[in-house]
């Protein structure tokens, strides 16, 4: 019997469709350099982003029509919960303005922020995978081999790529070293594990870990 189980192709197109969204980090890091604006007017277009993705996710549950359209472009890619309430996606730019308020701060807040929003983006995308395809030991909704893959490459990208991306080690303030990589890392695997509540209300995770892991990595830099 082979470990592995197969993994719905509709999974599959959603975390490549989360990789895609490693953009939103880059383009808050290095847009301002690039197109030569100030943080304060980056936050200000992922907010209007943000307000974008809310206007269609109130107009797919208020018009039949457009509805419909989504439902048939998007809907095999919208796990049950998301059909009635708001996406992943929309959580996930709603976490890149905060963050990108965040980077308004300084140099070393925007490197913190870029870092733990790429890490948690593919490193819950890889979760979910590995947790799919060869998960066994489940903890609540999640694996523990999730888990261990998400820490695994949170861990590469921290030490071995992050430290090579242009600017990115003079914008942290120094070298990230092994001990930081495991800090970021296992701070996005465990928050990605173990989901936060407030009292009966489940927090997205998808809003509240890039947040709670640039302030983490802001600490320890």
């Amino acid at each position: 019997m082979t470990m592995f189980r197969k993994v719905a192709p509709e999974e599959v197109n959603r975390k490549l469709l989360h990789g895609l969204v490693v953009i939103l980090p880059l383009g808050i890091f290095y847009a301002p350099t690039l197109f030569e604006l100030d943080r304060t007017a980056m936050a200000a277009l992922v907010f209007v982003l943000l307000l974008i993705s809310i206007f269609v996710e109130v107009l797919r549950q208020r018009n039949v029509y457009f509805g419909e359209w989504f439902h048939i472009t998007f809907g095999s890619m919208l796990r049950t919960e998301e059909r009635n309430h708001l996406t992943g996606a929309t959580y996930v730019v709603g976490a890149t303005f905060l963050c990108a308020w965040m980077s308004t701060a300084s140099e070393t807040m925007a490197a913190c922020s870029c870092l733990a929003l790429t890490l948690f983006i593919l490193g819950d995308a890889v979760a979910a995978l590995v947790g799919k395809s060869i998960g066994r030991i489940r903890i609540g909704e999640k694996t523990l081999e999730g888990a261990v893959g998400c820490f695994v490459l949170c861990l590469v990208l921290a030490y071995w790529v992050f430290p090579r991306l242009p600017g990115f080690l003079d914008a942290w303030g120094g070298g990230l070293s092994w001990m930081h990589a495991i800090v970021v890392g296992s701070s996005v695997a465990l928050l990605e594990l173990f989901p936060v509540k407030l009292g009966h209300l489940q927090l997205n995770d998808n809003l509240y870990v890039p947040v709670l892991v640039t302030m983490i990595a802001y600490a320890v830099c």
